[in-house]
């Protein structure tokens, strides 16, 4: 992607990117926490290092963020949905301001590359160059991606599903619904990290949770994804 660039406010992007030499940049619990938590916590205007947002705010709890400042958060984009796949991450991002979706990438691949290295004590670049970003700016994309985002995780367990073979339909499902490092369980109405993605202008056109879920469940038993090829990390 050049660096000149344009991310118009408004528009919808589907932005991903993926260890470097395709290796795993999530490890374990702790790592997928904490890139979630970077979700969260660098989406704000306010420089990162004065940010005091507390980690409670994006996991699954019935209270509001607790903060240790005033001021309200300040988003330089709507997270639409996020997936984390071992070597990988795919991000469906709305920019609010102009230079939100540069910043916001910038401080979220900064902040989670200088916690990885920290912590297993290596040096050096932990993605593949910089992320890759696309415009959604067809219907059919739009549609189709939210799914196809959040149908990734069957790598793990039917990878047949890209050659549209999906032997157990039931197995996909649970998969999906037990699988907490995307936004899938929020938008079916399971609260898993409710506050790191803005979702009402998704749920306001798939008309709902049930919906959603009912949408996927066709997607399951379908898997048409001709549509989405050309617009997908593999």
């Amino acid at each position: 992607m050049s660096k000149r660039e344009y991310f118009a406010p408004g528009q919808v992007y589907h932005v991903y990117n993926r260890g470097v030499d395709k290796r795993k940049i999530f490890l374990n619990e702790e790592d997928h926490l904490r890139f979630i938590h970077n979700l969260f916590e660098f989406n704000d205007q306010t420089p990162a290092f004065n940010m005091g947002y507390s980690f409670r705010a994006v996991q699954n709890k019935n209270t509001p963020p607790v903060k240790r400042k005033t001021e309200p958060r300040k988003l330089l984009v709507d997270i639409l949905a996020f997936c984390l796949m071992p070597n990988h991450f795919h991000l469906l991002l709305r920019p609010r301001v102009e230079g939100g979706v540069t910043l916001f990438m910038h401080k979220l691949g900064a902040g989670y590359a200088n916690y990885f290295n920290l912590k297993y004590e290596r040096s050096g670049a932990l993605f593949q160059g910089r992320y890759k970003s696309v415009l959604v700016n067809q219907e059919p994309h739009f549609i189709y991606l939210p799914f196809y985002i959040h149908l990734n995780p069957l790598d793990l367990v039917t990878p047949e599903w890209r050659n549209k073979e999906l032997k157990d339909y039931k197995k996909a499902t649970k998969f999906l619904e037990s699988y907490r490092w995307s936004s899938y369980l929020d938008y079916i109405g399971k609260p898993n990290f409710p506050s790191v993605t803005q979702r009402d202008f998704l749920l306001k056109f798939f008309e709902g949770p049930q919906n959603y879920k009912s949408q996927m469940d066709w997607w399951l038993k379908e898997l048409s994804l001709e549509t989405i090829s050309d617009i997908t990390l593999e």
